[in-house]
């Protein structure tokens, strides 16, 4: 049977405040902390500490044969460090059983990467410093902001010393092939390319409190059969972490499921391995060819979840053509201020999708509907612009900047 490879992603983002187009150039409070605040310790209550606290237990009772790996945001960490301290300290605590191994990702969640190299490497290297500060790692393996993958990104965190990458299994892309094995892509030499198992990590993130569903209840047993049958060397299974307790209640039994599932697993004889062990262990016996850029998120798989329409082309071509202005101006508030609002949930919420698609964007969204986040985005814009401006005027000296909540 094939190992099975699991990463979760942690992230909240920044949520702005329904900011005044009359008060543009008056204040510098682009964020709700309080609704920051609100959010992150619902979660933290509903699904980081619960999750924490069993995936410890769960790491230890198994001696490290039960493994894992996270991606946690640079923002979700200023979150916890400004809000949640002991929710940082439990997953501190985590990370330190050994079986927990950290990726690296953009700091600020963001879709750099699509509109600057230079700034998608700086966000990285910042992602890094933040790990090695937090939690004493220096990742391996990079994700990219929703899996967003193809031979150039894969290309360009070889470039940047990783030896792994994780990207969606597309099945366009795959071509009939099994996600069940590493791949390589074109034109790199060392890297290895991990693709998320579509099927059966939607069966735990989306199905399985749906009771149309026709294996509803799944049991741990059951998936472990599935897995235990599958084809290939490794089944990976990437999903949100706020999928335990959060988007799948408590009460639907999702915490008994996890509970159960790895041990169940290693009673069938299989094995628990991280990314980096999945690298180490297995070769990249394919090509993965993946020319234009894919994600997980939608039923396309593409980019149209930030820049599927155009409010959020425009939004974000703006925020990406000050990088040059911003950085050139050497003020760190400023700079922090700008990539924040670079953070891909904010083109998400001003997607005009509908169906099933349109349903999760309008689940996720604080505000009133896609236009709503658009103003609110494009007022808060013009207002940094306004102190960019005022910061280019006064010659280089500093000006007395106000600095907004959580930067």
């Amino acid at each position: 049977m094939p190992d099975v490879c699991l990463y979760f992603q942690v992230h909240q983002p920044n949520r702005l405040i329904p900011y005044d187009f009359f008060r543009i150039g008056e204040h510098a409070f682009y964020e709700d902390d309080l609704l920051n605040a609100r959010i992150l310790s619902k979660v933290a209550e509903k699904c980081y500490l619960p999750a924490n606290r069993m995936f410890k237990r769960l790491i230890e009772e198994n001696e490290g044969r039960f493994r894992m790996a996270l991606s946690i945001s640079g923002t979700v960490i200023e979150q916890m460090q400004h809000h949640r301290p002991d929710v940082l300290e439990s997953f501190q605590e985590l990370v330190a059983t050994g079986g927990v191994e950290l990726l690296a990702e953009t700091y600020y969640h963001s879709l750099a990467i699509v509109h600057s190299r230079k700034e998608f490497e700086r966000q990285v290297e910042k992602h890094l410093e933040l790990l090695e500060e937090v939690f004493s790692v220096r990742p391996r393996v990079f994700r990219n902001t929703e899996l967003i993958y193809n031979n150039a990104i894969a290309a360009q965190a070889e470039t940047m010393g990783f030896d792994g990458i994780l990207g969606e299994g597309v099945e366009w892309v795959l071509n009939g092939q099994s996600p069940n094995y590493l791949y390589r892509a074109p034109h790199v030499t060392r890297l290895k390319t991990l693709l998320r198992n579509p099927g059966l990590s939607d069966d735990l993130g989306f199905r399985f409190s749906d009771k149309n569903w026709t294996e509803y209840p799944l049991s741990p047993e059951s998936f472990a059969s599935w897995l235990a049958k599958s084809k290939g060397d490794v089944v990976n299974l990437f999903m949100d972490y706020e999928t335990i307790g959060e988007h799948q209640w408590e009460d639907t039994g999702i915490f008994d499921f996890w509970e159960k599932l790895p041990e169940t697993l290693l009673d069938l004889g299989g094995q628990w391995i991280t990314p980096s062990e999945a690298v180490d262990l297995h070769r990249a016996s394919r090509e993965y060819d993946c020319h234009w850029p894919t994600s997980w998120a939608d039923a396309e798989r593409d980019l149209t979840a930030w820049m599927g329409n155009v409010m959020q082309q425009e939004a974000i071509a703006k925020i990406h053509r000050l990088e040059e202005e911003v950085l050139a101006a050497k003020d760190a508030d400023l700079s922090h201020v700008w990539a924040k609002l670079q953070t891909s949930d904010h083109f998400y919420w001003m997607s005009t999708k509908g169906g099933t698609d349109g349903g999760v964007h309008s689940y996720f969204s604080p505000y009133g509907g896609p236009y709503d986040g658009y103003i609110y985005f494009m007022n808060a814009l013009a207002d940094l612009q306004i102190r960019l401006k005022r910061l280019k005027e006064m010659d280089g000296s500093k000006p007395a900047v106000i600095l907004s909540p959580g930067s």
